[in-house]
């Protein structure tokens, strides 16, 4: 029997004797890469915390003892030895586990999480409530991957380290994030633990502490430790956190299980805020996501001896792939053009912009208020940026864009991709806030193409834009068709809407992916003799005004779908303009959109469907919305 099928548990994992753990971490090293080369997923993360995963839960008393994971993308092996391991298979399935920590999840979930950088926070609210409380147990923060080039973790750390309150932070520091880290902070910490003098001073300390003769033990031993404590100050990659009020423990190798172990142990029984300092590789154990952890960081189903993906090949490409290389076309023409994004270059494509133009590209890390004012001031000076970020992680530099951008009109391009369903990676990575956030926001441009060629005569126009910001957005899936070189693309005139399909008393306006949705909605309502105008609103705002003014002349029944909040959304926006227009006329509107709540995780087929945004959706609300006749059943998924 596995050693794995005993395991069910941290209670179990602290039941074995101490030199089991070796081969625990690495059944359940097997266990992560068998589930995810059957199925797909967040893949290298993991991998690299075998060790401290397995030590965490023998060191501490889970789930008395809380462990917040940052991000969640490297706590498989969390969910393994919590009670999931059974479950594994189903991870981001519809239906099935979720993506990231979840306290609805599993007790051992302590916080959510989905972006990155919320764990010192949240597990110093846990250490401060349990103070508070007068509640005794041990709160644990777990972050790395990338997450320490963002602000939040520091303004945490700075809050946590005035303090003498016992709090542990581990620091999982495997030079990565999704792409390579990027920024001062990573250098830093990268250069001190490769600076040979500090390794010899610091070598030399150790031995001199050692080779003290045992008469002068004492008084050695003590001048020997000012002496190291005066060498790490000076040299050793913790003095910001020391500075920041953290007592610094490490470096220590991750993957040498025992040093984790007795690390843990003893600061466990330590007072304070502690730092623990440990150096992992990111896809440790799988050779070929060792050697490139950046391609590895997710993974879609592959084989597991060759690593050769088991997903079809060709088909049309994904919006992002249209985006990066018509970016880069458009700044060959270009040279005001730059292009910036936050950590996620391959997943914008933005990376084909920086091989092209390497000079003209800016990762700035997880830190996307920044990259958002960075951009501001760019904008300056007649740069022309244009912001890649996923509309999910955009909302974390709202207040950028409105104080920064919109409120001194700089031409700023926000791109917005994984906008609506996201999928698999569930609620915290659905993009179903943008629109309703940027028609908010004064003097935005809000836009969505109906297809990739859309996308890019809407890109160019954004470049040329002379006033005030402008945002695109698009889906996580393939374009509807071929798209040509940019330069074949007409230009679409500014605030045009597009009418694909004419008819009378009924008006779908549909926005972005649901264009094509309307129109196969269209065609079905004429065999029951509705026939349905159809308009492409791929200007949000400015809405086109003269369209829709003639479309009152014929329409007295309007329904609007967007692959976006139905709170706030276009709909909400666009349904008070045309009571407003309609004057006295009788007309009903009704808005389609993700309903208000968080939508779950799943193929984006699927939970589109669940949303009734599908063409069948679009059917069943005209034909409510036209009278009490019996909606067209739904075929079951």
């Amino acid at each position: 029997m596995a050693l794995l099928d005993t395991v069910r548990f941290p209670a179990d994992v602290r039941a074995l004797k101490r030199e089991q753990l070796h081969a625990l971490v690495d059944e359940v090293r097997d266990r992560h890469i068998d589930v995810v080369a059957g199925l797909g997923g967040h893949f290298a993360a993991s991998l690299g915390v075998a060790e401290l995963t397995v030590a965490l839960h023998y060191v501490f008393d889970t789930p008395r003892d809380q462990i917040v994971w940052d991000t969640g993308h490297q706590a498989y092996i969390h969910k393994i030895l919590t009670g999931r391991s059974d479950s594994l298979p189903t991870i981001r399935q519809y239906g099935g586990l979720a993506p990231f920590c979840r306290r609805d999840e599993s007790e051992y979930d302590t916080f959510g999480a989905g972006h990155a950088a919320t764990s010192i926070s949240a597990a110093w609210g846990m250490a401060t409530a349990r103070d508070v409380l007068g509640e005794k147990f041990r709160a644990v923060a777990v972050i790395g991957d990338g997450a320490m080039g963002c602000g939040l973790a520091y303004e945490a750390l700075n809050n946590a380290g005035c303090t003498d309150r016992d709090f542990i932070v581990v620091l999982n520091d495997n030079d990565m994030s999704i792409a390579p880290n990027v920024g001062a902070m990573n250098k830093y910490l990268t250069s001190m633990m490769t600076n040979p003098l500090y390794n010899k001073v610091r070598s030399e300390v150790k031995d001199l502490l050692h080779r003290a003769p045992t008469s002068l033990g004492g008084v050695m031993e003590a001048l020997a430790g000012r002496l190291e404590e005066s060498v790490k100050h000076l040299f050793v990659p913790g003095m910001i956190f020391e500075e920041l009020g953290f007592r610094y423990v490490g470096p220590v190798d991750g993957h040498d299980l025992d040093a984790v172990v007795d690390t843990l142990t003893g600061v466990r029984s330590m007072s304070g805020p502690i730092l623990v300092h440990l150096l992992t590789k990111k896809g440790k154990g799988y050779p070929l996501a060792e050697e490139n952890p950046y391609k590895w960081h997710g993974a879609s189903p592959f084989d597991k001896l060759t690593g050769q993906g088991l997903g079809k090949g060709g088909g049309l490409p994904r919006y992002q792939k249209v985006f990066g290389k018509g970016l880069v076309e458009l700044a060959e023409a270009d040279e005001r053009v730059v292009a910036i994004t936050a950590a996620m270059p391959d997943g914008t494509s933005t990376d084909l912009f920086h091989k092209a133009l390497p000079d003209r590209f800016f990762d700035v890390g997880i830190a996307e208020g920044h990259g958002v004012t960075f951009a501001a001031g760019l904008a300056t000076r007649g740069v022309r940026p244009v912001v890649a970020i996923y509309s999910t992680f955009l909302q974390r530099a709202f207040d950028s864009i409105v104080h920064d951008v919109a409120l001194q009109d700089l031409p700023v391009v926000f791109c917005m991709d994984r906008a609506g369903i996201a999928g698999a990676d569930g609620p915290t990575h659905h993009g179903a806030f943008d629109i309703a956030y940027m028609l908010a926001v004064p003097g935005m441009t809000v836009t969505a193409p109906k297809d990739g060629a859309e996308m890019l005569a809407l890109l160019r126009m954004a470049i040329g834009h002379e006033t005030g910001p402008f945002s695109i957005r698009w889906p996580r899936d393939s374009v509807p068709k071929e798209v040509p070189p940019v330069t074949d693309i007409p230009d679409l005139p500014y605030g045009s809407w597009e009418v694909l399909r004419s008819g009378e008393g009924v008006a779908i306006l549909a926005v972005g992916t649901m264009v094509l949705e309307a129109l196969e909605a269209a065609r079905t309502l004429v065999q029951h003799g509705v026939h349905a105008t159809v308009v492409n609103c791929r200007f949000l705002k400015p809405h086109d005004a003269e369209t829709l003014a003639s479309l009152l002349d014929a329409h007295d029944t309007f329904v609007t779908v967007e692959e976006g909040t139905v709170v706030n959304g276009f709909g909400a926006y666009i349904g008070r303009v045309i009571r407003e227009l309609a004057g006295g006329q009788s007309v009903r509107v009704h808005s389609m959109g993700i309903s208000d709540r968080f939508v779950q995780h799943g193929d984006r087929k699927t939970l589109l469907r669940d949303l009734e945004l599908d063409a069948q959706g679009v059917v069943d609300a005209v034909r409510h919305m036209l009278g009490p006749s019996t909606p067209i059943a739904r075929e079951s998924a």
